[in-house]
């Protein structure tokens, strides 16, 4: 089964037996607000409102959202507001993680740190999921924000999270691009190298349930017409359900192009700790957090 939008992802998160409690790190963010209230008013979240009162409380005035149901945690300036999220999950207070108004790598540092008990033997990767008015179903990418030059074990690594994500959601057997610059393979590019021993390695030894393509070059991977041209295989161009991205610069600078300049609707989690965390940019509207709490909700749903 193919997802054309993001309708079946919030479906299955209003199936959840639960609201899930969003414990919200850094919460004194207006669009993050919006989109975890709109969730709450959706029926499958309950936000956990994390850091200083005195910040948090005038937004919610601002917003319209004073008057909601809500639980707001006081945290002081000088603590470690992504640490305390996590005590709070940790003590079974909490379902998913969502980072709030908080640099990116002071809210992952105690995600990542194994003492605080959220980490599994998989690695975390962050996944976005992109629906496109010209491309027919919605295409996940990663990594775009945890891992910043993976080694080839690591890009086999995210490649299995990401096809466990898309089964999880419904696809039986994904078609994931390893995206390059160029289709030809050169010892100038590693990334060119990892991709054909990754697809090599899949073809005798498959270590996750999809199809693999690469190296391959952005513009075949969306478009058979692209690949006609260039006299490429089309078989699986314009019909991808991921891409791998060759490094997080990579893989950033395209979902960004793709919400500023493509109208795309986007969300994306992380992937791979024993919660499912809600990552998005503080730039982002609200229905993006909003997805990614739907999203996460789909995930938690799926394992109940």
């Amino acid at each position: 089964m193919e997802l054309k939008n993001f309708d079946r992802i919030v479906d299955r998160a209003k199936q959840s037996l639960r609201r899930q409690r969003v414990v919200i790190a850094g919460a004194d963010s207006e669009n993050i607000l919006l989109g975890a209230f709109k969730a709450q008013d959706e029926g499958f979240a309950t936000p956990v409102l994390l850091g200083q009162r005195e910040k948090i409380e005038p937004m919610l005035e601002k917003l319209g959202l004073k008057d909601k149901e809500y639980r707001l945690v006081e945290c002081p300036e000088d603590s470690h507001i992504t640490q305390r999220a996590i005590d709070l999950i940790n003590k079974g207070e909490g379902d998913v993680l969502m980072r709030g108004n908080i640099q990116t790598r002071e809210f992952l540092l105690p995600l990542l740190d194994k003492k605080n008990g959220l980490r599994t033997d998989k690695l975390l990767t962050h996944i976005d999921l992109i629906s496109m008015p010209d491309y027919p179903k919605l295409l996940a990418i990663g990594d775009v924000t945890v891992t910043i030059e993976p080694n080839q074990n690591q890009k086999k690594k995210i490649i299995q999270n990401m096809v466990d994500t898309l089964k999880i959601l419904g696809y039986e057997r994904p078609k994931i691009a390893l995206l390059s610059l160029v289709e030809q393979v050169s010892f100038h590019m590693k990334d060119t190298i990892d991709a054909q021993e990754i697809v090599h390695e899949q073809a005798e030894q498959p270590f996750a349930d999809c199809e693999l393509a690469g190296p391959i070059a952005y513009d075949l991977i969306l478009s058979k017409e692209a690949a006609r041209l260039k006299g490429y295989d089309p078989e699986l161009c314009g019909e991808f359900d991921g891409i791998l991205a060759p490094n997080l610069l990579a893989g950033n600078l395209i979902v960004k192009g793709w919400q500023m300049h493509a109208h795309a609707h986007t969300c994306g989690i992380v992937v791979g700790a024993k919660i499912p965390v809600a990552l998005t940019s503080r730039s982002d509207s609200p229905e993006v957090s909003y997805l990614s709490l739907a999203f996460c909700a789909a995930i938690n749903a799926a394992q109940q």
